[in-house]
């Protein structure tokens, strides 16, 4: 009894050393995989998805080009108004005042210019006067010399003429300076009076601008004044006071913000699908127009990736549209017909030959082993990506994601389910 029961245990251990050596030598089982296959789209498209916002095509911002208290608010937000119309007014007393003193300064300044043109006039008549005193005392003394040369008159009576000949030229001169010291006089009241109508106008412009014009036509899409704030005039580094926004709404547009990964494949006049959380269920066409030049400014001092501004014009946008509507845009980048595709997944990136550069392939599933097969790579549609190098219906490993990393070519795999792309 004892003899078989040894017998028995060592038959068993015997069996349990064979089946570890089977096992070994077996080596590891085959690894699960997702198996899809390569499928051929006789249209194949790549999008960009982005977010963003309803935009007037048309709007301005109007701010305020002078200080003062808001006394006049004349429309409310959804107004409509007409390029022109006077849509608020801020204090006008502290500057009609001003205009009142300018105009008050200006002509002070006109009395005094017609003062110094008439003593330019009299200062004339003067130096016209002694020019002619000037020639009188000179012909007597021409007289008086001839007489003395002839023994008529006496040496005090040449003398004194002379002497009045010489007062007389002395009078000419004093009166060509008075009048160019008029002149000068009249020149320097023209420049005065220069200078306070061009301060009359300034004090006239900061007078109109106390009250508010519609630059353009639209509706009033945002007021956020109201009736007796203080209004404040843009400086520098600080903005002045917005008192509404007024919009043209008779185009609309689609201003979204799209990531610098996709931003290169965005061009001006690629269509796109707008739709709005607004309105479900409905896509309104239209193109982009404009592509942002540089990313716009990051805030916070997150590490989050750049976004660039990109504008879709709507071409039929429903009536009613307003603009700050979040909205969502599909930007058709390319499209491509007859192409072969396998689910984005399933393209990995391998070293080359020697260890050179990683190239892009799939992995066959070629009965039960996996075989790389190197691809060349297309556009990006979804979940879909071009390729051409493989078969169409060619079986493929599209996954799971950390069997892919780690698979090698000749690796033996069993599918688990069977994957269409």
């Amino acid at each position: 009894m004892r003899r078989s029961v040894l017998v028995g245990l060592a038959a068993a251990a015997l069996v349990l050393l064979l089946a570890g050596f089977l096992w070994i030598r077996r080596g590891p089982g085959p690894t699960e995989v997702d198996v899809g296959r390569v499928t051929r789209q006789a249209t194949f498209e790549s999008t960009v998805s982005a977010s963003g916002q309803i935009v007037a095509t048309r709007y301005a911002d109007v701010g305020a080009s002078a200080f003062g208290r808001i006394v006049k608010l004349n429309v409310a937000e959804g107004d409509h108004v007409t390029q022109g119309q006077v849509v608020a007014e801020i204090d006008p007393v502290q500057a009609r005042s001003d205009v009142a003193a300018a105009a008050a300064q200006v002509r002070a300044l006109e009395a005094e210019e017609r003062a110094a043109r008439e003593q330019v006039q009299a200062s004339q008549a003067d130096r016209a006067a002694s020019a002619a005193r000037a020639v009188d005392a000179a012909r007597t003394l021409d007289r008086t010399r001839d007489l003395w040369r002839q023994g008529l008159v006496t040496a005090s009576q040449r003398d004194q003429a002379q002497a009045d000949a010489d007062a007389a030229r002395a009078q000419l001169a004093a009166a060509g300076s008075a009048v160019a010291r008029s002149r000068q006089l009249l020149d320097a009241a023209d420049r005065r009076v220069v200078q306070a109508v061009a301060q009359q106008r300034r004090a006239q412009d900061v007078l109109n601008k106390t009250s508010i014009i519609a630059p353009i036509a639209g509706v009033v899409t945002s007021l956020p004044v109201r009736l007796g704030e203080m209004a404040v005039v843009g400086i520098q580094n600080a903005p002045g006071t917005t008192l509404m926004t007024i919009s043209d709404l008779a185009s609309i547009n689609a201003e979204v913000k799209v990531a610098e990964a996709d931003i290169l494949q965005v061009k001006v006049g690629q269509p796109a699908g707008v739709t709005l959380e607004a309105l479900p269920g409905r896509t309104f066409a239209g193109h982009v127009i404009e592509v942002g030049a540089s990313a716009l400014p990051v805030i916070g001092a997150g590490t989050a990736a750049r976004e660039f501004r990109v504008v879709v014009r709507l071409e039929h946008p429903a009536p009613g549209l307003k603009p700050g509507l979040t909205c969502d845009a599909e930007i058709l980048t390319s499209r491509r017909t007859n192409v072969l595709t396998v689910p984005l997944q399933a393209v990995v990136l391998r070293p080359g030959a020697a260890g050179g550069h990683q190239r892009a392939g799939v992995f066959v599933a070629d009965h039960g082993t996996a075989r790389f097969a190197p691809v060349t790579t297309g556009i990006i549609g979804g979940l879909d990506i071009e390729v051409s190098g493989v078969r169409d219906g060619t079986p493929v490993v599209t996954g799971p994601y950390q069997v892919l990393r780690e698979l090698i070519d000749g690796a033996s795999i069993r599918a688990k389910r069977q994957e269409t792309s």
